[in-house]
């Protein structure tokens, strides 16, 4: 399998993306502190079921534009940049896959642009209707979730985290299965994220999603219309379980997989069941 590293301008920002394969385009989207590497395991698998995959740095991460302002990086810019992707690889539609933010954006793409999206998978980030509400509502959720709150002060999440360098990145996988991780993928990630990339685009998504305001995030809730496969590691220690399943009403297509003994990093931990998932999942006849 060859991977082509290709660039694209949509929505006013230069994108970096690998492309491998031919069919119905799959984009797999990456999350926080990741860039396109962390689909290697998926990519091959869906190749070879017949897909064309593409795989991008998300605005703010590696080898892709970086805006300077959180502003840059609300969630109706970060969808315009997949429906753009989509409109500029020459396709009408597309099935979209997210771990994490990519997740997020994955939901965001479904529902500003829900024409564009053929099928929608999201990998432990949960419908934002449902991560809203559990902020609310639940304490257990709002102290897993501590390091959204920290990532609102100016510049000191950078500075601490690239100090932390290699190590802090360890620190963030450490509830991954052992060897889901090795030497290469942290090394990647330090170079994409410490390297090329700079580390305040990735914690302005954080920055800009909470000073959203809760009514008018609730406001841009609507049925997604895609049919959806929520692909979820009981193990994560930063989402609580029960946010898997969404509202019935906002996703009215959904089938949610709960792999126990996975952890946040689902996609890593148990990669030939969760590659079995998606081609099943993406290659359903409706």
């Amino acid at each position: 399998m060859e991977l082509q590293d290709k660039y694209v301008t949509v929505n006013g920002v230069r994108l970096h993306y690998v492309e491998a394969g031919e069919g119905p385009l799959v984009v797999l989207l990456h999350g926080f502190p990741e860039f396109w590497w962390t689909w290697r395991h998926q990519i091959p698998a869906l190749v070879e079921a017949g897909f064309r995959v593409v795989a991008p740095d998300m605005r703010g991460y590696a080898q892709s534009d970086k805006p300077p302002r959180w502003q840059d990086y609300r969630m109706e810019l970060l969808a315009a940049d997949i429906a753009g992707l989509i409109t500029e690889l020459g396709e009408e539609r597309a099935h979209v896959v997210g771990h994490d933010w990519g997740a997020a954006v994955a939901w965001g793409t479904a529902t500003f642009h829900p024409e564009q999206v053929d099928r929608l998978v999201a990998l432990n980030v949960p419908h934002p209707e449902r991560m809203l509400h559990t902020l609310r509502t639940s304490f257990r959720q709002l102290r897993r979730s501590w390091y959204m709150f920290f990532f609102q002060i100016p510049w000191l999440p950078e500075r601490l985290l690239r100090r932390g360098g290699r190590r802090a990145l360890e620190g963030l996988y450490k509830d991954a299965k052992p060897g889901a991780y090795t030497a290469e993928d942290i090394s990647r990630s330090e170079a994409a994220l410490m390297g090329l990339g700079g580390l305040k685009g990735p914690i302005d998504y954080y920055r800009a999603a909470l000073r959203q305001s809760p009514r008018r995030a609730q406001a841009q809730f609507t049925p997604i219309a895609a049919p959806t496969l929520v692909i979820w590691g009981e193990q994560d220690r930063h989402l609580l379980a029960e946010m898997a399943d969404p509202d019935p009403r906002l996703v009215p297509d959904v089938r949610v997989e709960r792999l126990p003994n996975a952890s946040h990093w689902v996609h890593h931990d148990e990669p030939e069941r969760v590659n079995a998932l998606l081609v099943e999942h993406l290659q359903r006849q409706p």
